[in-house]
């Protein structure tokens, strides 16, 4: 039989050896990184939590993110995402349809190729004149017959001053043409030479129409304290592209238009 007092004494003695082991440790054995499955290719042993980072660790990595970096979720990537494939397929088939479109071998001329136009006075008519409706995206009033240097002469025009003429935010979007391919002679006068209009290399522009809708014309807007100064700037852009320019103030036939034609002169351009 063990008295008492014996059994207190075995503990206490148990007790001081443990503590005189050096490799004692109060400390839970750590876990095997194969259990825990934190080793790469290893998954983690079912029913057990993923050890959490303490909130210290947590703010300093928080404070170590860029202020304007977003967070991003799991697989998450900050490369820049390819256009739909659906947005490329209609911008691909726009510039082709435009091409198809085109005339003069330029992407900004739409109209059609009409070849050999001959007139009946004698100088009249044209070779490989084209059927002109939109030049750099401003569209023509009604579908017009010239060369193409005329039809590039009109596009550096608009592309110079026409376009923005009436301010970026209410673009020229279409020219009124009062005149194009004209079998005739000058100013119609009987005996005259034959004018330009007769080959194909004068165009006659009434009127410039607005993104807004508005329509301003020769006629009115020369007089118009609001538009006189841009349509004259409009008029005077014209001379250097178009050999001859006549405005309201050149004669009495072109009050409400602007005659464009490419003749050239030996004194240069003639703008009146």
């Amino acid at each position: 039989m063990i008295r008492p007092g014996a059994l207190l004494l075995a503990a206490v003695i148990s007790g001081a050896a443990l503590a005189a082991t050096p490799d004692a440790s109060l400390e839970p054995p750590v876990r095997p990184a194969a259990e825990t499955g934190l080793e790469t290719g290893l998954a983690p042993v079912p029913g057990m939590r993923p050890v959490s980072r303490p909130q210290s660790e947590q703010r300093l990595a928080a404070a170590a993110r860029p202020a304007n970096l977003p967070l991003l979720a799991p697989g998450a990537s900050l490369m820049p995402s390819a256009r739909p494939d659906s947005l490329a397929e209609q911008v691909l088939f726009k510039r082709r349809k435009l091409r198809e479109g085109s005339v003069c071998g330029d992407i900004e001329i739409q109209g059609d190729s009409v070849g050999h136009v001959s007139g009946t006075l004698p100088g009249c008519g044209a070779k490989d004149a084209v059927r002109v409706r939109e030049i750099a995206g401003v569209r023509l009033s009604q579908s017009s017959l010239m060369t193409c240097n005329t039809a590039r002469a009109l596009k550096t025009w608009i592309n110079r001053e026409v376009e923005t003429a009436f301010g970026r935010r209410n673009k020229v979007v279409g020219l009124r043409v009062a005149a194009h391919y004209a079998c005739r002679t000058r100013n119609n006068r009987p005996g005259a030479k034959i004018s330009e209009h007769g080959k194909a290399r004068a165009i006659d522009i009434s009127g410039f129409t607005l993104a807004s809708g508005e329509t301003v014309s020769v006629l009115h807007g020369w007089q118009n304290r609001k538009t006189r100064k841009k349509l004259k700037k409009i008029w005077r852009a014209a001379c250097g592209p178009f050999g001859t320019v006549l405005g309201p103030e050149a004669d009495r036939y072109h009050k409400d238009h602007i005659h464009l034609d490419v003749a050239r002169h030996r004194g240069g351009t003639y703008c009146r």
